[in-house]
């Protein structure tokens, strides 16, 4: 057994086909027919089975697959790291952001394209539990989310705290001549509170909600939502106000609202910069990593 038959494998496995995985892999359907056979052969169990005109994995099948997956991106990691050796960086660097806390990258992006012109990005925009799942499957490489979040899977740089502040409409903003307003008087006004989508894992709204709660105060919730563009665009036309991190504010600017700050409480949402822990990091991911180390104020974009 060798890594180009584990590789022929998992595609077939991955297509259900052999018709597709040889296209894939740009081959005929005999030879690679005859991988499959030569390596149940040597191992002495049936892999795989048919289905109609597909092809399904059997346990062993399954549980070669698995190990299979891990020693291909051993290998790809391996010879990554090794031609990177040496070489000056190239290639394209997968990234991850919640939206609302994306203002940290683009800074730093465009003194890193400085140094390093021949490294393109990719982006993916989501929340914190869909950006995790997407540096699980090694989709992206690095993720800027909000906290809290399991970490047992990651390593992390923190990122400055950021601070909630409330955003209603101008007319209900005309009382507050301080621009601020007290916990109080929160809980007896309709609120708007982001909540992570179809996710039992506490988020920004748990953390709220236990704020109020440390209080003595009952919060009255009328909209919840994972998306902070929605929730401003509700508060400026006087559905509620919405208790956001005043980051958020960077990525959409307030037009048409008050901002007024917590005045006897401070709620504070963390953010960090994540990536798997014990992996291989790219040596573009791991420069790029540096630009979130040492002063934050260099790197900050103007609100």
């Amino acid at each position: 057994m060798n890594i180009k038959q584990l590789r022929y494998f998992s595609t077939i496995a991955e297509e259900g086909q052999i018709t597709r995985a040889a296209k894939k892999l740009y081959m005929a359907q005999p030879p690679l027919s005859q991988q499959l056979k030569l390596l149940e052969e040597e191992l002495g169990v049936k892999l795989m089975q048919r289905n109609g005109r597909n092809l399904e994995l059997t346990e062993a099948g399954i549980v070669l697959y698995k190990k299979a997956k891990k020693i291909l991106q051993e290998v790809d990691e391996t010879i990554t790291e090794v031609k990177e050796t040496g070489e000056g960086l190239r290639g394209m660097l997968s990234i991850g952001s919640v939206k609302t806390c994306f203002y940290h990258v683009p800074p730093r992006m465009l003194a890193f394209r400085q140094n390093y012109p021949k490294v393109t990005f990719k982006l993916i925009e989501g929340d914190t539990f869909r950006l995790q799942r997407y540096l699980l499957n090694r989709d992206i490489e690095l993720a800027v989310v909000r906290l809290p979040l399991d970490m047992k899977e990651f390593s992390s740089l923190p990122l400055p705290d950021d601070k909630f502040v409330v955003v209603m409409s101008e007319e209900w903003g005309e009382e507050f001549l301080y621009d601020k307003i007290s916990i109080e008087k929160l809980s007896e006004m309709p609120l708007l509170l982001l909540h992570r989508a179809g996710v039992n894992e506490p988020g920004l709204y748990e953390l709220v909600l236990e704020s109020f709660k440390e209080r003595g105060f009952e919060p009255n919730v009328v909209c919840d939502c994972p998306d902070a563009a929605m929730l401003l665009a509700l508060a400026k036309t006087g559905v509620g106000a919405a208790l956001l991190p005043a980051s958020t504010l960077r990525s959409f600017p307030p037009q048409g609202v008050k901002v007024l700050e917590i005045e006897n409480a401070v709620i504070q949402s963390e953010s960090a910069i994540i990536w798997l822990k014990d992996r291989y990091l790219s040596k573009n991911a791991a420069r790029f990593l540096e630009t979130f180390k040492g002063d934050p104020d260099k790197w900050s974009a103007s609100p």
